[in-house]
């Protein structure tokens, strides 16, 4: 019996790959989308095209998404500073975008069946499905998660399945799930999973030691009210900034991490992932934007990150809080601008030089050096600020253990 017309998010690896074939054989005619988000290089975009046809998608289309994300997901991370659990740069943030895309050529179609490659263990399924839901009215088809409940080796099911049928299964898809988008590269399956050194093939962004440039590099880094303008003078648009910062980084191995995070559903969930350049951008963001905010924005603004941060990560990207946030982060950032100079020889970068007309500098005042008040002021000064706990300590004495 023939079924509703679907448009699958499809990225040419093994899970979407499986997808099209196993929708077609439920009776589905398949439109694949690819959301290109950055980190694809023409040559896979081709393979993918090419690949969908050889599946037997009914209709191919390929979108670029790397404005997107570095509007909605780049431009307000690096305005909070904050990564999830404290190591985690959202990499997998695209999925949103990748899904207001796919949504936009189901509608122009007028098709209202949307399908995704996504497992059940993970978080990213969380993200597909409740953006398709606070989006419109469309129904949700998972076919990886539906065979689940009858295959435990899933993947290898998926390889004989497609294997079986006549299309060949790439090597590094069939040992490894590999995302790659404007934000850096992220690589789980095989040895990381099982909690293994994960093998010098799963790092495909950043230089190992050894292999670095011998010269130090320097870049200054240009802000405009928090966001990235230029580099070394040179203006450009967002997204063709940051990848032209994971390139230079990313040749002195900045940006690569393991990472243990606590899923949606409460498993862990270990992954390799590479992000140079936005590991730089937040580096010297930071920098400029601690010497200009006041002590109280800067104490009180990684609350309101790190909320940011959780809501996107664990799928509510289109929750009211969100934009709440935002536009508080947009707001403390009405001053951050100026140019930072970065640093690396390899491994780590640092932020070594900060220039803007908004620092916080008092003229007759220098930390530890020099002062615009007298001795007896700062007497004072110090007696009132620890007059509390002075009286404590007078009245309510604590006796030695």
């Amino acid at each position: 019996m023939p079924q509703p017309d679907v448009v699958l998010a499809f990225s040419g690896g093994l899970d979407t790959s499986f997808c099209v074939p196993y929708l077609r054989e439920k009776g589905h005619q398949v439109i694949t989308l690819f959301v290109n988000t950055g980190g694809v290089d023409k040559e896979e975009v081709e393979y993918i095209e090419a690949r969908a046809a050889e599946l037997g998608a009914k209709e191919h289309l390929t979108v670029d998404g790397s404005a997107q994300v570095w509007d909605d997901v780049v431009v307000p991370l690096v305005m909070g500073g904050e990564l999830y659990q404290g190591q985690y740069p959202l990499l997998v943030s695209d999925r949103y975008v990748i899904v207001e895309k796919a949504l936009e050529a189901a509608r122009a179609r007028g098709i209202r069946t949307f399908a995704h490659g996504c497992t059940g263990m993970g978080n990213d399924q969380v993200r597909f499905d409740l953006t398709v839901r606070a989006l419109g009215d469309f129904d949700i088809i998972a076919p990886i998660r539906d065979i689940q409940s009858e295959h435990k080796a899933v993947r290898a099911y998926e390889q004989d399945y497609l294997l079986e049928r006549g299309h060949a299964v790439r090597l590094k898809t069939s040992k490894y799930s590999i995302n790659e988008n404007l934000l850096g590269v992220t690589m789980s399956g095989s040895e990381i999973d099982e909690w293994q050194a994960p093998g010098p093939e799963t790092y495909r962004l950043t230089n190992k030691p050894g292999t670095w440039p011998h010269e130090s590099l320097r870049t200054r880094l240009q802000f405009e009210r928090g966001v990235l303008v230029s580099i070394d003078g040179e203006r450009a648009a967002g997204a063709a900034m940051l990848a032209r910062l994971n390139r230079m980084f990313g040749a002195y191995g900045v940006g690569r991490s393991l990472y243990t995070g606590d899923t949606s559903i409460g498993l862990k969930g270990r992954i390799v992932f590479e992000a140079p350049g936005i590991l730089a951008l937040m580096t010297a963001h930071r920098a400029l934007e601690e010497a200009i905010l006041t002590s109280s924005q800067n104490s009180f603004k990684p609350h309101a990150a790190k909320k940011w941060v959780e809501l996107v990560y664990k799928g509510f990207f289109h929750e009211p809080l969100k934009r709440d946030l935002e536009r508080f982060l947009t707001s403390s950032q009405e001053f951050v601008t100026g140019t930072v100079t970065l640093e690396t020889s390899g491994g780590s970068v640092s932020a070594v030089a900060v220039e803007s007309s908004h620092i916080l500098r008092a003229k007759g005042a220098v930390y530890a050096q020099s002062a615009d008040w007298g001795a007896r002021e700062a007497e004072g000064f110090i007696k009132l600020l620890g007059q509390s706990s002075t009286l404590s300590a007078r009245v309510n004495p604590v006796r030695p253990v």
